[in-house]
């Protein structure tokens, strides 16, 4: 055994020498972290979902329904936790989902982002509504992985604006989000009366934009009526409510980039979009922001992977927390996952080392996790390695 050289080993090494890390290593102690750090209405936008925030806590509880078997022969041999998706290699089948205006989380936003991914060899999606500009981001990491998710606009030039700036940039995919073409009801945001858009944040792409700032004629930020009339015009464009296989069609036609479909949960659905064209589909149910008790994305991943057929690669978001949770939905037919809330708490605390941090964390527990069960890479897990956890028993009532 090699106690020598890892992550884990670092970390105790500095302790010993005075100069312990004083950054959390579990998702709860990051999430609590943040909570006390960022505004409270900030915090919530971030930790919210939608209605009773049902969907978001199933996302997580789903994953106790599964458990491992430890294996305890063995050669001895390191995991290797490195993945492609795409023509896109990474360090490990894991990629930063596109959380938008990470300014509320980090005065630098987007670019201690990429700064961090490209240092953990991830990717990045970027945003729409990031609060640096899609080209700001790649001159922030040039060396960085990184893809652009495409909310699809109610507007045909801009959306062609914003797939050729994207191409210009060096990005390596386009993740097309279908789920968010109304706003969820969250309560939260609703209470604290935020919603961070409407004060302009998180619209960099679009304020930045020649076709948007033809539309509107004047510069956003030239007077606040002139900010107010670039807000109003963002939310009659934001996402297409009309969105069909078509759409992929079209897209296929504008560019060579590989096109991804993200919030895929039906079966039928997801091989509609592939027979379109869609060169990847992401299950997801946008965290829980959207639908209040909607299905679990990790429950919707098998049935999509059965409809994909091995044709292109099926992506998961949603609940992913610790490496378990990354292996877990690579067992089940995953070809890789997005970390969503994580990072921003881990932005929001610490920056750029923050979440390069959480990343390294998150790796690390994936390579015990698979070297503990026998695994020297994800690309060999299969269902057979899980079990259905029991279901616990209430406790008895007294009468």
């Amino acid at each position: 055994m090699n106690l020598v050289g890892g992550f884990q080993e670092s970390v105790y090494w500095q302790a010993l020498e005075g100069e312990p890390v004083r950054l959390p290593f579990g998702a709860r102690e990051w999430e609590e972290t943040a909570r006390s750090v960022m505004p409270a209405e900030a915090f919530g936008y971030v930790a919210g979902g939608a209605g009773t925030e049902r969907a978001v806590a199933a996302n997580r509880a789903v994953f106790a329904q599964w458990s491992v078997t430890p294996r305890v022969l063995r050669d001895g041999s390191a995991s290797d936790i490195g993945a492609s998706v795409l023509g896109t290699a990474m360090s490990a089948p894991v990629l930063l989902a596109p959380l938008g205006v990470a300014e509320i989380a980090h005065r630098e936003g987007e670019r201690a982002v990429a700064r961090a991914a490209a240092d953990e060899g991830v990717v990045q999606i970027l945003s729409t509504v990031s609060s640096v500009t899609l080209e700001e981001v790649a001159v922030a990491a040039p060396a960085g992985r990184r893809w652009f998710q495409l909310y699809w606009p109610e507007h045909e030039d801009l959306a062609r604006s914003f797939v050729a700036r994207a191409e210009q940039a060096g990005y390596g995919a386009l993740v097309v989000t279908a789920d968010t073409y109304l706003l969820g009801w969250r309560p939260r945001d609703l209470a604290a009366g935020y919603f961070p858009f409407f004060a302009g944040k998180g619209l960099a792409n679009y304020f930045s934009d020649p076709v948007f700032c033809a539309l509107l004629g004047e510069n956003p930020h030239a007077s606040p009526e002139a900010l107010r009339k670039a807000v109003i015009t963002w939310g009659s464009l934001f996402n297409t409510a009309t969105f069909t296989p078509g759409h992929i069609t079209r897209l296929k036609a504008w560019t060579a980039l590989p096109v991804v479909v993200k919030g895929v949960c039906d079966p039928r659905e997801a091989s509609r979009l592939i027979d379109a064209g869609a060169d990847a589909v992401i299950v997801s149910n946008h965290g829980g922001r959207q639908l209040d008790n909607a299905r679990p994305a990790l429950d919707c991943l098998p049935p999509v992977v059965r409809a994909a057929r091995g044709h292109v690669p099926v992506l998961f978001d949603s609940g992913i927390r610790t490496g378990s949770d990354v292996y877990t939905a690579l067992a089940l037919g995953a070809d890789a996952v997005l970390l969503g809330r994580p990072w921003m708490y881990a932005l929001a605390v610490a920056g750029q080392s923050g979440v390069r941090h959480t990343l390294r964390c998150l790796k690390t527990d994936l390579t015990n996790c698979l070297q503990l069960t026998g695994h020297h890479t994800h690309t060999t897990l299969t269902p057979d390695d899980l079990h259905r956890a029991p279901t616990p028993h209430a406790p008895p009532q007294n009468r």
